[in-house]
């Protein structure tokens, strides 16, 4: 039995998975995010619920595991940030610990439960706040021992003219320190900085997709820029990696217009041709992170068991 655990700067979700297809969710409860001691209380506390004990604990976190250190990145929690949390917790709880970045566990769940079965490769693309991703070969997720594979939305790489006609796009700074990342234009801020840019007009992201939808020429031309610049960068990653399946999560993928869109464009742009869509709605709706997390441990399970 795997415990695994989805962790978010407001809750702690969890869940309890016996196999691939049996996996039942628990109670949420609020993140402790300043007291690491509260923290760990909370996560035993849910596991004394399942009245079991777990062959493995599994975590999917918004942060990155360096993979020279171990060390955690994960500013919105700052109670486990810079933490070598998987070896902690192991101390704290008195079972094994995997720890695996959000994105990659969407990517996990998507290609071994979701529109990614059957694939080979399977790159997980988050549209939501921002831009993110994860990239699972073989059933297996690139990034096991931690570290950036999949982060496609940051580097300083987007075009300085996009849209038809073209139009100068300015170089925005980004949370990671650099300027010009795909995760400032990519994402539901994206969306609104690019309508601002072209038009001097403050919208929610939301708003501006409802005016696109609604046919407004003002939304079309912020999203006919927001799918050229996107588009490029995703395409000369689907060439890098080989994948041939893009499952897509976070908000702006349940625009299916949009996707469709994104999908087309893409499909224009990389090498090998597919006639089929590509860039594809996600089909883990709910929890993938939480659904990723379990099957990693399932995985590190079977396969300790095996070595045993």
């Amino acid at each position: 039995m795997i415990v695994s655990f989805d962790i978010g700067g407001t809750a702690i979700k969890g869940g309890i998975a016996h196999t691939m297809t049996d996996i039942t969710p628990l109670a949420r409860r609020p993140t402790p995010k300043h007291d690491f001691g509260e923290f760990v209380q909370a996560l035993r506390a849910i596991i004394a619920e399942t009245g079991e004990k777990p062959d493995c604990v599994s975590f999917s976190i918004a942060g990155v595991v360096d993979p020279d250190t171990q060390a955690l990145i994960c500013a919105n929690i700052p109670c486990i940030h810079g933490r070598r949390l998987a070896a902690e917790l192991e101390a704290e709880l008195g079972y094994p610990v995997l720890i695996a970045n959000d994105a990659d566990c969407f990517a996990m769940a998507e290609a071994m439960s979701g529109a990614g079965r059957g694939h080979r490769i399977v790159f997980g693309a988050i549209l939501g706040t921002g831009v993110g991703g994860g990239l699972v070969a073989d059933g297996r997720l690139v990034n096991a021992a931690g570290g950036f594979a999949g982060e496609w939305g940051h580097g300083p790489i987007i075009a300085s003219f996009a849209g038809n006609p073209p139009v100068a796009i300015p170089a925005y700074p980004c949370g990671c320190g650099q300027k010009g990342c795909v995760d400032t234009v990519g994402g539901a801020r994206g969306v609104e900085r690019l309508h601002k840019t072209l038009h001097g007009l403050e919208f929610s992201s939301e708003e501006i997709i409802r005016q696109w939808l609604d046919g407004d020429a003002k939304a079309e031309r912020t999203i006919d820029v927001l799918v050229d610049l996107v588009a490029s960068p995703l395409a000369l990653t689907i060439n890098i990696t080989g994948a041939t399946i893009v499952p897509v999560g976070g908000g702006l993928s349940n625009v299916e217009p949009l996707l469709a869109r994104l999908d087309a464009a893409v499909r224009a742009r990389i090498l090998r041709k597919f006639d089929r869509p590509l860039v594809v709605p996600s089909e883990c709706k709910v929890e993938p992170g939480l659904i990723g997390a379990a099957l990693l441990g399932l995985k590190f399970a079977e396969e300790r068991s095996h070595a045993a």
